[in-house]
């Protein structure tokens, strides 16, 4: 079931997002990720609108819109692959006719499965905060 987040869900997405920030993205140090984990808590979550996957009266993934852009998408690492993100991705087009998200390029996994679900690359640059280059990607009706 998708749902809106409830207060008591940020514990849940902030293991999520910790852990599969640091497995979708080997390339940058853990240590980055997980000095993060305040500002999550306290700016990012609170400024978006965030949705979670939850099953089995726990919740597996969610995701988070910031605007017009898709601020995060993530799933527990032992669910990946059973369809959970493509029901997020769905439920997050369904909530705007455009859809901007920003993407490493290293992340081929992530990429890749934004291309299947309709994203197409308008441009590429590189992160402020790790150095590494990512892709802007955009979906939807304009």
């Amino acid at each position: 079931m998708i749902r809106p987040r409830k207060d008591s869900d940020i514990e849940a997405i902030l293991d999520i997002w910790l852990k599969a920030s640091i497995k979708a993205h080997d390339f940058v140090a853990p240590e980055f990720w997980q000095a993060q984990v305040e500002n999550m808590r306290t700016l990012y979550i609170p400024a978006s609108e965030t949705f979670v996957f939850e099953q089995d009266s726990g919740v597996v993934g969610f995701y988070s819109l910031h605007e017009d852009t898709l601020a995060a998408i993530f799933v527990r690492p032992e669910r990946q692959g059973q369809g959970i993100g493509k029901q997020l991705l769905n439920h997050a087009k369904a909530q705007r006719p455009t859809l901007t998200l920003s993407v490493y390029s290293e992340n081929e996994a992530s990429y890749r499965f934004y291309l299947s679900q309709g994203f197409q690359v308008v441009s590429e640059q590189i992160d402020e905060h790790t150095g590494h280059p990512q892709y802007t990607m955009i979906a939807g009706t304009a």
